[in-house]
């Protein structure tokens, strides 16, 4: 970690995590495609039901980023022992919020889907699809702990097995739960519930190989001490993705509002397709983000602040390069590619088209945005990264959701994703400015 080129070292842990992101983004795709030929109603029911599958995301991004964070600078600092007391701290903390999460979605399951903005006509769906995702919350949160804290352990091809291993059962179960079952909206999300599971099996019995740092139930700390490094290095994941799932929330409410009579379902289900796409395009770039973080973990624990700022620069101009080539390919065949999801809809092909050029035309900042926060959270800077990921989902998002629309009807809210963008790469760029001037004062006083 201390000595290996960086750009290579990158690549390596990169390669296995993007391809484990990619796939896993493919749980919501596989999803999306079988069952946006059942019916509109219905992809926009499970369109409803992903924005609380954001919030689940975003406790275990909490749990996962905060105590993998503390691991790598840990492992970085040899601590080995305060490595493998956070590991399961981060674990047994998260299987217990995910079981109360579970349960109190099951009691509340028809308020909570109004909340996440189900219309009447299809309320009934996304009901179908949530009960079972509230059933494997436990699993998936818990899960996405022991992913993050592999691959910030620099472990990323074991962590990409017990992932990969999920989408693949999740992608074969879709069809036969859904179709030749005739389960519907509901077999997809069985498929995902056994998928799930699978995957925490895999990745919790990973866990126990030799050089990993394991998980024991007598090295559970639930002290402020090891709280406070949660809260630290997972605050900003966790408000980045729960804002997300406001964000997906405004989305829902906006376009039932500025729909035309009849047309909601199309309305919802157009912007739940796109936010699908653009999942599995970001998690590209996330992958290729995660596999930087271990490198500058390590090298801040052992104070290598020059192979920390190489590392920085190299996952920004890689990303960028991707992420150009990626949105033109958007811009492009952006009806083709919505249309794959349901063609049968030319109403949810059109608006989504337009949504999806919208979101490519600004895709390319984030090769900067997304560096410079998981660099900020990776080094604990809680505060400067915690602003940066309120700000594309929160501080911009939602202040140009309630405006925009009201002057451009729904044309004003296909562009609000994009204004946020642009946004937060105009707070990120002086963050950028900063924290390279920092690295190179303390690479000289290093040297």
């Amino acid at each position: 970690m201390t000595q290996r080129p960086v750009d290579r070292l990158i690549l390596k842990l990169a390669i296995p995590t993007i391809i484990s992101m990619t796939i896993t983004a493919m749980y919501n795709l596989a999803d999306s495609y079988f069952i946006g030929h059942l019916s509109t109603q219905a992809t926009a029911g499970v369109g409803i039901a992903f924005a609380y599958q954001s919030f689940i995301q975003a406790i275990g991004f909490f749990f996962g980023s905060g105590s993998g964070n503390y691991i790598s600078r840990a492992l970085g600092a040899k601590k080995e022992q305060n490595a493998e007391k956070m590991a399961s701290t981060g674990f047994f903390s998260a299987l217990l919020a995910g079981i109360a999460i579970g349960l109190a979605g099951l009691i509340f399951i028809k308020p909570l889907a109004t909340l996440l903005g189900a219309t009447p006509d299809i309320e009934s769906y996304a009901i179908d699809y949530l009960k079972y995702l509230l059933i494997a919350a436990p699993f998936m949160i818990s899960q996405m702990v022991l992913n993050n804290q592999l691959r910030l352990q620099g472990n990323a091809l074991q962590a990409m097995i017990g992932l990969v291993s999920g989408a693949i059962i999740n992608i074969i179960l879709d069809p036969i739960f859904i179709y030749t079952l005739g389960l519907g909206v509901s077999g997809a999300a069985i498929a995902t519930l056994v998928s799930q599971i699978i995957s925490w099996s895999i990745l919790l019995i990973v866990t126990t190989f030799k050089g990993n740092v394991h998980i024991r139930i007598k090295q559970f700390r639930p002290t402020l001490y090891y709280y406070r490094n949660i809260f630290g290095g997972g605050i900003p994941s966790f408000l980045r993705q729960s804002l997300g799932c406001v964000a997906t929330i405004l989305l829902n409410w906006g376009a039932a509002k500025f729909a035309l009579p009849g047309q909601e379902a199309s309305n919802i289900a157009a912007f739940a397709v796109v936010s699908r796409i653009m999942m599995f395009a970001m998690s590209i770039i996330l992958g290729f983000g995660q596999g930087f973080q271990p490198v500058c973990g390590y090298n801040w624990g052992a104070k290598r602040f020059d192979r920390v700022k190489a590392s920085y620069l190299f996952t920004i101009k890689t990303s960028t390069l991707a992420i150009i080539a990626m949105s033109v390919t958007g811009i492009i065949f952006a009806p083709q590619i919505v249309a794959f999801f349901r063609d049968e809809d030319p109403l949810l092909i059109e608006i989504g088209a337009r949504v999806l050029r919208w979101q490519c035309l600004a895709f390319p900042l984030v090769g900067l945005t997304t560096p410079t926060n998981m660099l900020l959270q990776n080094i604990c800077r809680t505060l400067p990264a915690t602003i940066l990921a309120m700000s594309r989902q929160g501080i911009f998002f939602i202040p140009a959701i309630i405006i925009v629309p009201r002057l451009f009807g729904i044309h004003g809210l296909e562009a609000t994703m994009a204004i946020a963008d642009f946004c937060t790469f105009i707070l990120a760029l002086p963050f950028a400015i900063n924290i390279l001037k920092e690295l190179s004062a303390k690479e000289n006083t290093t040297t």
